[in-house]
């Protein structure tokens, strides 16, 4: 069974139809990853399955269960994690605060992840836990913001555009912290940088204009210079 099945999603802003006839899979386990162009849809498809920007049609469904019409936080609490490309930390909360915030509305008992785990984890959070979220550099933020969302016992992490506006030394280090995760989470990246999403991830969906225009594995990808070059100017 798929952990995350989209079928012929169709997902409209106003009377502007965005997402058209979407589908996709994510298998436990698995990196996915949905490249594209920016406004392809990356984003809204990541929107439309958090029930953040609702389709109009189609099916959603997570662990075999339809998961269309619920609410953002009914989501949270069945384990799919949202983190938002503009990260959304509290910049007056410290490093702790920000990570024991995401407890508050946690229903699980068994707490896979713990501050002590986090700290582990990224071991640079530690190091900044009594500093203040304005204070950190765009890289220590967008850790903070995974590390967070890992703390409401997340089981589909939905990444959008982590890579933004980070420097490449950052970006590499993203990435082997996600090499890192990926044994205990399954990861749905949306992502304009390709050669991170095509190193980090199993699969990829190339989007266009709302539509998948191929899929394949990473390596497919890779090799296939006429997909690279029509739809990713690479």
């Amino acid at each position: 069974m798929h952990l995350l099945g989209i079928e012929k999603m169709n997902t409209y802003y106003g009377e502007s139809h965005i997402i058209k006839d979407l589908s996709l899979i994510v298998t436990e386990g698995e990196i996915v990853t949905l490249i594209g162009r920016n406004g392809a849809g990356k984003t809204t498809t990541l929107r439309s399955v958090m029930g953040l920007t609702p389709p109009r049609s189609g099916e959603i469904k997570f662990r075999g269960q339809i998961i269309n019409g619920l609410q953002p936080f009914e989501l949270t609490q069945m384990g799919i994690g949202f983190v938002f490309e503009d990260r959304r930390i509290f910049p007056d909360l410290t490093v702790r605060d920000n990570l024991e915030i995401a407890l508050i509305h946690r229903q699980t008992v068994q707490q896979q992840w713990t501050v002590e785990r986090v700290f582990e984890v990224f071991p640079i959070l530690k190091k900044l836990e009594k500093s203040k979220g304005m204070h950190l550099s765009g890289g220590e933020q967008q850790m903070l913001a995974i590390a967070r969302t890992l703390m409401g016992n997340s089981i589909l992490l939905l990444l959008d555009e982590p890579c933004e506006g980070l420097a490449p030394l950052i970006v590499k280090s993203l990435g082997e912290l996600m090499e890192q995760i990926r044994k205990e989470i399954t990861i749905l990246l949306a992502e304009q940088n390709v050669k991170f999403a095509l190193n980090l991830a199993d699969r990829g969906y190339l989007i266009e204009k709302g539509s998948i225009r191929y899929e394949g594995t990473t390596e497919e990808l890779k090799s296939n210079r006429e997909v690279q070059e029509r739809f990713l100017g690479v």
